[in-house]
């Protein structure tokens, strides 16, 4: 654990880390990866599988619970599509942090959701997001890695 801190430490003082919910001034290439996030979870709240499934690299892999990583996208599409007809709704409410690093990004967010089961029930679920994300020849960011469920180990550090 004591490595894992020094190591953030150290990742932290070498690059910029920028928190939207602080207000504080994003670089060109921080505010692209921020759109593209927003515009994947605006998506992924309407409905809208083609502009989801835009968000990621053809060889994405997202963790949908877990150390439940999937790979496939006819099944990425699928269990999106699954999750999207819950109609969910998602707050960031302690904003963003997006890491960047030549062509590669890293975007950290806790997250809250509401959305409602099969049967009308009230779903609620918190988490924290880690993305991985590829600037792509049009200058574009794309999610390679999406980890919604990031915090799970820090329920097992308790």
């Amino acid at each position: 654990m004591k490595h894992a801190i020094t190591w953030l430490v150290a990742l932290a003082v070498t690059f910029p880390i920028i928190s939207t919910a602080q207000g504080q001034h994003m670089t060109q290439d921080q505010q692209d990866v921020l759109t593209a996030i927003e515009t994947m979870t605006a998506g992924f709240q309407a409905g809208d599988m083609t502009k989801v499934m835009q968000s990621y690299e053809p060889e994405a892999t997202v963790v949908f619970g877990p150390e439940t990583p999937v790979s496939d996208a006819v099944q990425l599409k699928r269990m999106f599509a699954g999750m999207a007809a819950m109609s969910p709704e998602f707050t960031y409410p302690a904003g963003h942090e997006v890491v960047v690093s030549g062509d590669i990004a890293v975007h950290i967010a806790p997250w809250k959701m509401k959305a409602h089961g099969p049967d009308g029930q009230a779903v609620e679920q918190s988490g924290l997001s880690i993305a991985v994300l590829r600037r792509q020849p049009d200058g574009g960011w794309k999610m390679v890695i999406d980890n919604p469920h990031g915090g799970h180990l820090l329920a097992q550090d308790k």
